[in-house]
């Protein structure tokens, strides 16, 4: 049996609520050659019943449950190990992918330089019933030609890392080190990803991010929680390194590391500082949270939505 040509993973964890309409959105594209791969985190609720009977109406779900909770990060890892395609994109078990999403990502990468790392469409945001927020999410669109110019454009830009769910070359994920067991590690991975290649936006809306009470930033009232979230070993250590300073390390360990030539590293390294600067300038003076989704937030949840238009 050859390999697909795409490889979806879909960490999930206690996900009853909007698995299905989930899985329903990846199952119904109109490109088919994917596999669809679960990794269940020992959910205790109705989720391994809804992927088991999912899996037996269609022999793309490749379904695993993991014995113990792994952890979030550690989830969402195993998911690239068990990766088969070519490309690889992650899916969450409460978001929506609308029609096109694969075909128009994949009609874009395939024929694109092998310096193209990731495709990804524009996103919106929909409320735990689909209506939509008038609600901005960023734009990621960095094509430019120089990795410090790349990694200066995602740190001023990233926010909601939705980029993160699309059409990545896996060749190219597997030379990062993923998701780690902190908070906001996606953002620090799309920089990573800027390092190794470009990142092309789609013009298109063809992704929509869910926001409800039950996701990882609700759920979890500190950045603490969140810690031991993404990794349940941490749960009793008392000392953390505050999430602004760990990132800022990690990001350079990542530049340091990077395959590129010395002063391509260095221009990197001058580049995140100056994003760096600018971005917690702005979070310090209240005008912009680390990553401007809890202001966002305030705003969202006093919104009245509006209706999606088919």
């Amino acid at each position: 049996m050859s390999a697909p040509r795409v490889s979806i993973g879909l960490p999930v964890y206690n996900g009853e609520n909007y698995l299905r309409p989930a899985l329903d959105s990846i199952l119904h594209q109109d490109y088919t050659d994917f596999e669809l791969i679960i990794s269940d985190n020992a959910s205790q609720d109705a989720t391994e019943q809804i992927c088991r009977e999912y899996a037996a109406k269609d022999p793309r779900i490749r379904y695993y449950r993991n014995e113990k909770n792994i952890g979030a990060s550690g989830n969402f890892n195993r998911l690239v190990e068990l990766a088969r395609g070519e490309f690889f994109k992650w899916a969450a078990h409460d978001d929506v992918h609308l029609p096109g999403f694969l075909r128009r990502c994949m009609e874009v990468i395939e024929p694109a330089p092998a310096a193209v790392a990731l495709v990804t469409p524009r996103a919106e945001v929909i409320d735990e019933h689909g209506n939509v927020f008038n609600m901005d999410v960023e734009s990621l669109d960095a094509r430019q030609p120089r990795p410090h110019q790349r990694v200066e454009y995602v740190i001023r830009n990233v926010r909601w890392a939705t980029a993160l769910f699309g059409l990545i070359r896996t060749n190219v994920l597997k030379k990062t080190r993923l998701i780690q067991p902190y908070f906001a590690s996606d953002n620090v991975l799309l920089v990573e990803i800027a390092l190794l290649g470009q990142i092309w936006e789609l013009p298109e809306t063809l992704f929509q991010r869910r926001y409800h009470a039950s996701i990882s930033t609700n759920a979890h009232k500190s950045w603490r929680d969140l810690q031991v979230w993404f990794n349940p070993s941490q749960k009793g250590i008392k000392r953390f390194v505050p999430p602004a300073m760990r990132l800022a390390l990690e990001i350079v360990q990542r530049i340091t590391r990077a395959p590129l030539p010395l002063w391509e590293r260095f221009l990197c390294g001058f580049a995140f500082a100056k994003a760096w600067i600018s971005r917690e300038g702005r979070r310090l003076y209240g005008r912009r949270n680390q990553f401007g989704i809890r202001t966002r937030v305030k705003t969202f949840l006093t919104r009245a939505p509006r209706q999606k238009t088919l």
